[in-house]
């Protein structure tokens, strides 16, 4: 295996990453709140994990990714009811079918940025049991009390031999003042104090039967379960992005230290935020764009349409613990780099070896892996891809030359990281209309050599200008002419 290093948020620097279980990796990554449309934030969080399972697969680990899907409403803020809920009432429809709409919706979007899917999806309403389970433990264990028909964890209490705060950075009196205002506050004896079990107002639509009364699991207690679950009391890698740290992965680690008596994940890694035009995403502002609006081009701040794989490509040049910020020009000038490499790689397909090498393949495809092994460095990596594209341009123009074992060495590494790493895909390939567009350029070209042959520079100019008007560029070379599209 690799000399992997990943940046813990529990000790705030990197480490060397050796599993729980040698050849297997354990990673828990919190999923949606299926209340509306997936939003590109959440996508970029969602798609950095995407590339760090593909990147232990091909290490050759065994990973069991699990990423759930919050469809039981929980109060994380000071309303009187939860998202879920609220939208159900406003359409006059059943929790479950806005549930499914936006889970739906999830699925489709992630499919279109090429998503591998986790091993393990598991819902929130179907481990209402399991977490009812484990407030018993809790309440048992003395870290948990029970106050008209709800209950709370004490934080108090687990502080005295846990720190309640040990991943935030926080102290007690840092968790009082940033303690939210919700409905039952009263009932705590503690401000600082947070549910494990609310009873059911009324109003509340979903609620379920439990030793406490009619009521509905707290907001953090469904990663807690469902991780431990599926992954075991201690396990490898959770993820989320960096606004899930405090309170709902530090609620985490205290919930499963007080059901469990361990420290429950070796590695916490979180991703940084999408920004837009240098402020950040808000539907109110308008300062908004959902992945959809991308694909057809329809929003104000952009120009035009964009591939999902051209987008994927845009924030894979960020590191997933960097701010990135989304903006017109930014995503015009990802297109121009992913045309760059994408045509470059059906370019190295047409390339002939020689008898001896003048470049260094061999270093080159390990830097990529360091970049890689530095805690999943994906601009460093794209760099270095883009190094690649230098040499293979090189190569067709009988600049540098390839050895057939370092020729297959170089197409076999920018292959496997573009493709399978990176999760990019050919989207001009993809068009349903591209055998066509390249019948009908090659028709062109044949038609320009002709002229040219015939001395007709004007209408080989013409037919030069005309397609770079339409974005297709032609490359005159030794070997005849290629074309790209911009």
């Amino acid at each position: 295996m690799q000399n992997l290093f990943l940046y813990n948020s529990l000790s705030n620097k990197k480490e060397r990453f050796e599993p729980v279980k040698e050849g297997y990796v354990g990673m828990y990554v919190c999923g949606p709140t299926v209340y509306s449309n997936v939003h590109l934030g959440n996508v970029r969080t969602f798609m950095s994990f995407d590339m760090i399972y593909r990147y232990f697969l091909h290490l050759g680990y065994k990973v069991r990714y699990v990423r759930n899907i919050t469809d039981a409403g929980h109060l994380t803020d000071d309303s009187d009811e939860d998202k879920i809920s609220k939208k159900a009432r406003l359409e006059q429809l059943e929790p479950m079918e806005i549930v499914q709409r936006y889970t739906t919706d999830f699925h489709d979007i992630l499919n279109k940025f090429n998503f591998l899917p986790p091993s393990i999806e598991p819902t929130a309403t179907g481990h209402i049991v399991e977490q009812i389970e484990a407030i018993e433990t809790i309440l048992k264990n003395g870290l948990a009390y029970e106050v008209n028909g709800s209950v709370y964890f004490d934080v108090i209490k687990y502080n005295e031999k846990e720190h309640y705060g040990i991943l935030s950075k926080r102290n007690i009196e840092d968790a009082i003042e940033n303690t939210r205002n919700l409905e039952g506050q009263s009932d705590k004896k503690n401000p600082q104090d947070f549910a494990l079990w609310k009873k059911a107002e009324p109003e509340h639509i979903q609620r379920w039967n439990s030793p406490w009364g009619s009521g509905f699991p707290g907001w953090h207690l469904e990663c807690t379960v469902m991780s431990t679950k599926y992954l075991g009391e201690q396990f490898d890698i959770h993820g989320g992005g960096m606004d899930l740290k405090f309170p709902h992965h530090e609620c985490e680690i205290a919930q499963a230290q007080a059901c469990n008596h361990i420290n429950p994940v070796k590695y916490w890694l979180h991703g940084n935020m999408l920004t837009m035009n240098g402020k950040k995403m808000s539907k109110s502002t308008g300062n908004n764009i959902l992945p959809e609006e991308i694909f057809s081009g329809e929003n104000d701040n952009i120009s035009k349409a964009y591939s999902p794989s051209v987008a994927r490509f845009f924030m894979m040049q960020a590191h997933y613990r960097s701010i990135l910020d989304f903006s017109n020009d930014a995503i015009l000038a990802a297109e121009k780099g992913y045309n760059r490499l994408l045509e470059a790689i059906e370019l190295s397909k047409r390339l002939e070896a020689s008898e001896t090498s003048t470049l260094g393949v061999k270093a080159w495809s390990q830097k990529c892996y360091e970049a890689m092994n530095d805690d999943f460095n994906s601009p460093i990596l794209i760099a270095n891809l883009f190094e690649a594209v230098k040499w293979i341009n090189l190569i067709n123009d009988g600049k540098e030359s390839l050895s057939s074992k370092d020729l297959e060495l170089l197409t076999s590494t920018i292959n496997t990281f573009v493709f399978d790493i990176l999760g990019l895909e050919n989207a001009q390939m993809q068009d349903d209309n591209s055998e066509k567009i390249d019948g009908l350029v090659h028709l062109l070209i044949e038609m320009r050599k002709k002229a040219r042959d015939d001395r007709d520079w004007a209408l080989s100019d013409k037919i030069r200008d005309e397609l770079m008007d339409l974005g297709i560029q032609l490359k005159d070379g030794k070997d005849g002419t290629t074309y790209s599209l911009n």
